[in-house]
């Protein structure tokens, strides 16, 4: 497992709570909005920001905003972000994470990612599992 980082959730407001981090601790912001994916994506979406990283040194806080429909609950907007290193580890850590869970997004290939799966544990925690593509370079 190469780390174990927190992901917030915004409810429209991930660029200003990002931003004003970004501030607090001199560290360094990427956004990526919506209106970059590679898919279509709702019209009043298109500015919120699909994925967020601040960087500080090994510092590593992710996060993004709620897409449009979807349930946002201020105090229950974050979850913890596996980053694996390999298809084994990530299956594994999926399955024994998830007994008696409950899974958002089954493990699969995206653009970004090899296999990416979403999950709550038996005790109401929500997990992100990463397993990035190889390089193409």
């Amino acid at each position: 497992m190469k780390e174990i980082t927190a992901y917030l959730n915004f409810d429209g407001n991930c660029r200003e709570a990002m931003t004003f981090y970004k501030k607090c601790f001199g560290a360094e912001l990427y956004l990526k909005p919506f209106s970059e994916a590679p898919f279509d994506s709702p019209p009043d979406a298109k500015e919120k920001i699909m994925h967020a990283t601040l960087t500080k040194g090994h510092t590593l806080l992710m996060a993004s905003d709620t897409m449009p429909g979807m349930n946002f609950q201020q105090g229950n907007n974050f979850a913890l972000n596996i980053s694996c290193e390999s298809l084994q580890e990530i299956e594994g850590l999926f399955a024994a994470l998830g007994e008696q869970g409950e899974v958002a997004m089954p493990l699969q290939e995206t653009f970004w990612a090899a296999r990416f799966g979403v999950l709550k544990d038996q005790f109401g925690i929500s997990w992100i599992f990463n397993f990035e593509k190889p390089n193409q370079g």
